[in-house]
Protein backbone atom coordinates (compact mmCIF):
# COMPACT_ATOMS: atom_id res chain seq x y z
CA UNK A 1 0.00 0.00 0.00
CA UNK A 2 1.42 3.41 -0.90
CA UNK A 3 1.72 6.24 1.62
CA UNK A 4 -0.96 8.10 -0.27
CA UNK A 5 -3.39 5.20 -0.01
CA UNK A 6 -2.62 4.71 3.67
CA UNK A 7 -3.45 8.26 4.75
CA UNK A 8 -6.36 8.61 2.34
CA UNK A 9 -7.90 5.41 3.66
CA UNK A 10 -7.23 6.34 7.27
CA UNK A 11 -8.93 9.71 6.81
CA UNK A 12 -12.03 7.99 5.46
CA UNK A 13 -12.06 5.38 8.23
CA UNK A 14 -11.46 7.88 11.03
CA UNK A 15 -13.80 10.59 9.77
CA UNK A 16 -11.35 13.31 8.74
CA UNK A 17 -12.25 15.48 5.79
CA UNK A 18 -8.79 15.32 4.24
CA UNK A 19 -5.68 13.16 4.44
CA UNK A 20 -3.79 16.36 5.36
CA UNK A 21 -5.25 16.03 8.87
CA UNK A 22 -2.41 13.62 9.62
CA UNK A 23 0.15 16.26 8.72
CA UNK A 24 -1.09 18.48 11.53
CA UNK A 25 -1.22 15.51 13.89
CA UNK A 26 2.42 14.74 13.10
CA UNK A 27 3.48 18.39 13.33
CA UNK A 28 1.81 18.62 16.73
CA UNK A 29 3.54 15.47 17.90
CA UNK A 30 6.92 16.75 16.72
CA UNK A 31 6.64 20.34 17.96
CA UNK A 32 4.08 20.31 20.81
CA UNK A 33 1.80 22.87 19.18
CA UNK A 34 -1.73 22.25 20.46
CA UNK A 35 -2.90 22.11 24.07
CA UNK A 36 -6.26 21.98 25.88
CA UNK A 37 -7.81 25.44 26.12
CA UNK A 38 -5.76 26.94 23.28
CA UNK A 39 -7.08 29.47 20.78
CA UNK A 40 -6.05 28.24 17.33
CA UNK A 41 -6.38 30.02 13.97
CA UNK A 42 -6.34 27.92 10.80
CA UNK A 43 -5.70 29.85 7.58
CA UNK A 44 -6.88 28.28 4.34
CA UNK A 45 -8.94 25.91 6.44
CA UNK A 46 -11.20 24.30 3.81
CA UNK A 47 -12.31 21.55 3.71
CA UNK A 48 -11.72 21.35 7.48
CA UNK A 49 -9.36 18.47 8.25
CA UNK A 50 -6.98 20.65 10.26
CA UNK A 51 -9.96 22.21 12.07
CA UNK A 52 -11.02 18.73 13.18
CA UNK A 53 -7.55 17.89 14.52
CA UNK A 54 -7.22 21.24 16.30
CA UNK A 55 -10.69 20.96 17.85
CA UNK A 56 -9.88 17.52 19.25
CA UNK A 57 -6.64 18.84 20.74
CA UNK A 58 -7.97 22.02 22.38
CA UNK A 59 -11.10 20.41 23.83
CA UNK A 60 -14.23 22.09 25.13
CA UNK A 61 -12.26 24.92 26.77
CA UNK A 62 -10.54 25.94 23.54
CA UNK A 63 -11.47 27.86 20.40
CA UNK A 64 -10.62 27.09 16.79
CA UNK A 65 -11.18 29.69 14.09
CA UNK A 66 -10.95 28.67 10.45
CA UNK A 67 -10.63 31.16 7.59
CA UNK A 68 -10.96 30.45 3.88
CA UNK A 69 -12.30 32.04 0.74
CA UNK A 70 -14.27 28.84 0.16
CA UNK A 71 -17.27 27.84 2.23
CA UNK A 72 -16.40 25.38 5.00
CA UNK A 73 -19.17 22.91 5.73
CA UNK A 74 -20.24 23.06 9.39
CA UNK A 75 -18.38 20.74 11.75
CA UNK A 76 -19.73 18.81 14.70
CA UNK A 77 -17.25 20.52 17.06
CA UNK A 78 -18.85 23.33 19.08
CA UNK A 79 -15.47 25.04 19.59
CA UNK A 80 -15.00 25.68 15.84
CA UNK A 81 -15.93 28.99 14.24
CA UNK A 82 -15.44 29.69 10.54
CA UNK A 83 -15.00 32.91 8.61
CA UNK A 84 -15.38 33.14 4.85
CA UNK A 85 -13.06 35.75 3.44
CA UNK A 86 -9.77 36.64 1.79
CA UNK A 87 -6.88 37.15 4.22
CA UNK A 88 -5.37 39.74 1.88
CA UNK A 89 -8.32 42.03 2.67
CA UNK A 90 -8.26 44.22 5.77
CA UNK A 91 -11.93 43.52 6.47
CA UNK A 92 -11.23 39.79 6.84
CA UNK A 93 -8.27 40.40 9.15
CA UNK A 94 -10.42 42.74 11.24
CA UNK A 95 -13.14 40.07 11.56
CA UNK A 96 -10.53 37.51 12.55
CA UNK A 97 -9.00 39.80 15.16
CA UNK A 98 -12.45 40.47 16.62
CA UNK A 99 -13.26 36.75 16.73
CA UNK A 100 -9.96 35.85 18.41
CA UNK A 101 -10.30 38.59 21.01
CA UNK A 102 -7.86 40.90 22.76
CA UNK A 103 -5.93 38.08 24.43
CA UNK A 104 -4.77 36.83 21.04
CA UNK A 105 -4.29 33.37 19.58
CA UNK A 106 -1.98 30.71 20.96
CA UNK A 107 -1.30 29.10 17.59
CA UNK A 108 -1.70 30.09 13.93
CA UNK A 109 -1.46 27.29 11.36
CA UNK A 110 -1.51 27.55 7.59
CA UNK A 111 -1.67 24.75 5.06
CA UNK A 112 -2.33 27.21 2.24
CA UNK A 113 -0.91 26.24 -1.15
CA UNK A 114 -1.08 28.02 -4.50
CA UNK A 115 -2.96 26.81 -7.53
CA UNK A 116 -0.30 24.71 -9.23
CA UNK A 117 1.00 25.82 -12.63
CA UNK A 118 3.47 22.97 -13.11
CA UNK A 119 6.32 25.50 -13.39
CA UNK A 120 8.35 24.92 -10.26
CA UNK A 121 9.85 28.40 -9.87
CA UNK A 122 6.41 29.99 -10.11
CA UNK A 123 4.79 27.54 -7.70
CA UNK A 124 7.65 27.97 -5.23
CA UNK A 125 7.43 31.79 -5.34
CA UNK A 126 3.66 31.70 -4.87
CA UNK A 127 3.97 29.34 -1.90
CA UNK A 128 6.44 31.70 -0.25
CA UNK A 129 4.03 34.58 -0.86
CA UNK A 130 1.22 32.69 0.88
CA UNK A 131 3.52 31.79 3.78
CA UNK A 132 4.43 35.45 4.19
CA UNK A 133 0.74 36.34 4.23
CA UNK A 134 0.28 33.85 7.07
CA UNK A 135 3.26 35.36 8.91
CA UNK A 136 1.68 38.80 8.62
CA UNK A 137 -1.61 37.53 10.02
CA UNK A 138 0.21 35.81 12.86
CA UNK A 139 1.94 39.06 13.78
CA UNK A 140 -1.53 40.64 13.97
CA UNK A 141 -3.29 38.05 16.12
CA UNK A 142 -0.74 35.95 18.06
CA UNK A 143 -0.34 36.39 21.79
CA UNK A 144 3.21 36.77 23.15
CA UNK A 145 4.84 33.35 23.13
CA UNK A 146 2.46 31.97 20.49
CA UNK A 147 3.42 29.57 17.71
CA UNK A 148 3.11 29.60 13.92
CA UNK A 149 3.13 26.84 11.29
CA UNK A 150 3.35 27.67 7.58
CA UNK A 151 3.70 25.49 4.50
CA UNK A 152 6.04 26.38 1.66
CA UNK A 153 7.69 24.62 -1.25
CA UNK A 154 11.43 24.12 -0.95
CA UNK A 155 13.50 26.44 -3.07
CA UNK A 156 15.76 29.51 -3.17
CA UNK A 157 13.38 31.89 -1.34
CA UNK A 158 12.80 29.61 1.64
CA UNK A 159 15.93 30.72 3.51
CA UNK A 160 14.88 34.39 3.45
CA UNK A 161 11.42 33.49 4.77
CA UNK A 162 12.95 31.46 7.57
CA UNK A 163 15.34 34.30 8.44
CA UNK A 164 12.42 36.72 8.75
CA UNK A 165 10.59 34.27 10.99
CA UNK A 166 13.74 33.87 13.09
CA UNK A 167 13.61 37.62 13.77
CA UNK A 168 10.07 37.32 15.14
CA UNK A 169 10.15 34.05 17.09
CA UNK A 170 12.43 32.39 19.63
CA UNK A 171 13.36 29.68 17.17
CA UNK A 172 12.25 28.14 13.88
CA UNK A 173 12.61 24.57 12.61
CA UNK A 174 11.73 22.78 9.38
CA UNK A 175 9.58 19.65 9.53
CA UNK A 176 8.44 17.36 6.75
CA UNK A 177 5.63 15.14 8.07
CA UNK A 178 5.50 11.49 7.03
CA UNK A 179 2.02 12.20 5.68
CA UNK A 180 3.44 14.49 2.98
CA UNK A 181 3.41 12.79 -0.38
CA UNK A 182 6.77 11.48 -1.57
CA UNK A 183 6.46 13.53 -4.76
CA UNK A 184 5.84 16.80 -2.89
CA UNK A 185 8.53 19.38 -2.17
CA UNK A 186 6.48 20.89 0.66
CA UNK A 187 8.08 21.71 3.98
CA UNK A 188 6.55 23.19 7.11
CA UNK A 189 8.30 25.96 9.01
CA UNK A 190 7.37 25.73 12.68
CA UNK A 191 8.08 28.91 14.64
CA UNK A 192 7.85 28.79 18.43
CA UNK A 193 7.60 31.65 20.91
CA UNK A 194 6.32 34.84 19.25
CA UNK A 195 8.43 37.79 20.37
CA UNK A 196 6.74 41.13 21.01
CA UNK A 197 9.62 42.77 22.88
CA UNK A 198 10.61 46.40 22.15
CA UNK A 199 14.26 45.27 22.27
CA UNK A 200 16.42 42.69 20.52
CA UNK A 201 19.51 40.67 21.38
CA UNK A 202 22.61 42.81 21.01
CA UNK A 203 20.89 46.12 21.83
CA UNK A 204 22.74 48.39 24.23
CA UNK A 205 20.76 50.79 26.39
CA UNK A 206 20.63 52.49 29.77
CA UNK A 207 18.10 51.07 32.23
CA UNK A 208 17.00 51.82 35.76
CA UNK A 209 16.60 48.95 38.22
CA UNK A 210 13.13 49.22 39.74
CA UNK A 211 12.76 45.87 41.54
CA UNK A 212 14.50 42.60 42.40
CA UNK A 213 13.57 39.15 41.13
CA UNK A 214 13.09 35.97 43.17
CA UNK A 215 16.64 34.86 42.34
CA UNK A 216 18.20 38.23 43.24
CA UNK A 217 18.58 39.73 39.77
CA UNK A 218 17.74 43.37 39.28
CA UNK A 219 14.61 44.09 37.25
CA UNK A 220 14.34 46.94 34.76
CA UNK A 221 11.34 47.89 32.65
CA UNK A 222 11.70 48.93 29.00
CA UNK A 223 8.37 50.17 27.61
CA UNK A 224 6.64 47.83 30.06
CA UNK A 225 8.85 44.86 29.10
CA UNK A 226 10.81 43.13 31.88
CA UNK A 227 14.61 42.92 31.67
CA UNK A 228 16.63 40.93 34.23
CA UNK A 229 20.10 42.27 35.09
CA UNK A 230 22.43 40.33 37.45
CA UNK A 231 24.38 42.08 40.21
CA UNK A 232 22.19 45.17 40.17
CA UNK A 233 20.41 46.97 43.00
CA UNK A 234 17.15 48.90 43.06
CA UNK A 235 17.86 52.48 42.06
CA UNK A 236 20.91 51.67 39.93
CA UNK A 237 20.98 53.31 36.53
CA UNK A 238 23.30 51.29 34.30
CA UNK A 239 24.21 50.58 30.70
CA UNK A 240 23.45 47.03 29.61
CA UNK A 241 23.62 44.80 26.55
CA UNK A 242 20.65 42.55 25.83
CA UNK A 243 21.82 38.91 25.71
CA UNK A 244 18.64 36.88 25.21
CA UNK A 245 15.03 37.80 24.51
CA UNK A 246 12.07 35.64 25.52
CA UNK A 247 8.39 36.30 24.72
CA UNK A 248 7.74 38.03 28.05
CA UNK A 249 11.16 39.02 29.39
CA UNK A 250 14.83 39.41 28.50
CA UNK A 251 18.26 38.88 30.08
CA UNK A 252 20.99 41.51 29.98
CA UNK A 253 24.56 42.04 31.15
CA UNK A 254 26.34 45.20 32.21
CA UNK A 255 28.40 46.80 29.45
Amino acid sequence: MTGRDEYYNRSKQEGYRARSAYKLKQLDEAADLLAPGDVVVDLGAAPGGWLQVAAEAVGDAGTVVGVDRQRIRPLDHAVVETLRGDMTEDATVDRLRETVGDAGADVVVSDMAPNMTGEYSVDHARSIHLARQALGVAEDVLAPGGDLVVKAFDGPDLADLRADMDDTFEYVRSIRPDASRDSSSEVYLVAKGYLTAPIAAGDELVVEIVDRGDEGDGIASVEGFTVFVPDAEVGDRIEVRIDEVKPRFAFAERV
